[in-house]
This record gives structure tokens, C-alpha cells and sequence, in this order.
């Protein structure tokens, strides 16, 4: 059974930087062929796909976070990351890591994905 478990600072000052871990066991990132998301729900609001992260080390981000967002990978720790620069209140959000077979760009439709973490809350504040 495949688990991911996210982790990291709940609360971030505006203007620095968000870091998150997704922490994955059952399953190996590499050689398993599976996609590493990351996506978000802010409070009131819609899940945000964030951006993910392929088997082979391939990053895609949706187009409106591109800029300040950075998924990487740690295949020793089996561990996926999520940077997001600068931030706002506007950020504040549950994150979720969630991983799928297939690559599916923006889907923020849970049944697309096979696994999902629980989500951890982040404010950003001051």
C-alpha cells in the first residue's frame, strides 16, 4: 500500500519561502511510474493544482505559479519537495501531495489521482 505523508512549517512570513516534503512509502519514486504532485486548497476556496514532478526527474507547474515554484525529488529518501518563493497570505492553504499513473496537467479531480496525502496546513503570516 502506497502512503505519502506531507510535512513541513505551518505557518511562513509573507515574502519568504515555502518548503514542503512529501514523504512516500510503499512504493519507490524511481523506477515506479507514477506522477508526483503537488496541489493546494485554500481556505473557502477549490483545489490549485500546483505543478508535478515525473519518474524520470520531468517538472511541469501550472503557468500562473511558475515562477516562484520548484518541485524536486530525493530518490535516496524517496522523498518529493515543494519549494514556492515569495509568498503571500494569498498562499495560505491545505497541501496535498498525490501521485498518478498517468500525466495529467491541472487535474485537480481527485479520482484522477491513485494516492493522496493527508494535507497540511500552511499560513502565511506575519
Amino acid at each position: 500500500q502506497v502512503q505519502l505523508q506531507e510535512s513541513g512549517p505551518g505557518l511562513v512570513k509573507p515574502s519568504q519561502t515555502l518548503s514542503l516534503t512529501c514523504t512516500v512509502s510503499g512504493a519507490s519514486i524511481p523506477p515506479v511510474n507514477y506522477y508526483w504532485s503537488w496541489i493546494r486548497q485554500p481556505p473557502g476556496k477549490g483545489l490549485e493544482w500546483m505543478g508535478v514532478i515525473s519518474y524520470s526527474g520531468s517538472t511541469y507547474y501550472a503557468p500562473h505559479l511558475k515562477s516562484r515554484t520548484s518541485i524536486a525529488r530525493d530518490t535516496l529518501k524517496n522523498q518529493f519537495t515543494l519549494q514556492l518563493v515569495s509568498v503571500t497570505p494569498e498562499d495560505t492553504a491545505v497541501y496535498y501531495c498525490a501521485a498518478s499513473e498517468t500525466l495529467i496537467l491541472g487535474a485537480t479531480d481527485r479520482n484522477l489521482y491513485k494516492y493522496w496525502g493527508q494535507g497540511t496546513l500552511v499560513t502565511v503570516s506575519s
